[in-house]
């Protein structure tokens, strides 16, 4: 090994790479895209927004072609895969998927952006993922701090989903005991949860069909 080379800490083939130095190098994942209004796919229309400067938990808010029919539409919170530790909200397969299934589903998704392992161990995405809900069901009733009109002027709070897909999938099952066991803001209820989705392939706009965890004692690295 070339004696400037920085040396490997421990590694999680073929997902990532930690350095001694703690530089995290993410092996596989598509590259990021920005938000986009009325996709030429879809007509779907998306944006980024903050949901909590402290811990700097985001989302990416999707919202499909509106109609003549303003009937407000079901909300669907969507946790992305990627082993907690790779992909992103922000994603080129993530997002040309959320187009695709928002457009056919008629909802209105936020896509959490959950911080990540190994910077951030589990049960961090859990409680991201936990306090994104929070701040969807605050909007409930109406325009308070730090509110996204996207929700408020279209979003139907009696009928709140949950989805996810591979890690996503672990983390709805997560969410959904504890919206069970703890009230959410102004009483709002979880309708209903998707865990392990049918269909087989993201890359082609489907969910996939597989769930898991990885608690702090598991993901620990193998020296390389």
């Amino acid at each position: 090994m070339d004696s400037g080379a920085q040396r490997v800490s421990a590694e999680l083939p073929p997902l990532l790479r930690v350095y001694e130095d703690g530089l995290v190098e993410r092996l596989v994942g598509s590259g990021f895209v920005p938000a986009t209004l009325n996709d030429p796919q879809t007509g779907v229309s998306s944006k980024d927004v903050l949901i909590s400067p402290e811990s700097a938990v985001s989302a990416r808010l999707y919202l499909p072609k509106l109609t003549c029919n303003r009937r407000k539409l079901p909300i669907l919170v969507y946790f992305r895969g990627g082993a907690f530790c790779i992909e992103s909200a922000f994603s080129f397969l993530d997002h040309r998927y959320l187009n695709i299934l928002v457009n056919e589903a008629n909802v209105v998704a936020v896509f959490v952006e959950y911080r990540r392992a190994p910077e951030h161990l589990l049960p961090v995405a859990y409680d991201d993922c936990w306090a994104a809900l929070e701040w969807v069901s605050s909007h409930s009733v109406g325009r308070g701090a730090n509110y996204e009109p996207w929700l408020t002027d279209y979003a139907d709070f009696d009928r709140i989903f949950l989805g996810g897909d591979s890690a996503g999938g672990n983390i709805v099952h997560n969410v959904a005991m504890r919206a069970r066991a703890q009230s959410l803001p102004h009483n709002v209820r979880v309708r209903g949860a998707l865990p392990i989705p049918v269909s087989t392939n993201r890359e082609k706009g489907a969910l996939q069909e597989r769930s898991f965890g990885i608690s702090n004692t598991e993901l620990r690295f193998h020296s390389g």
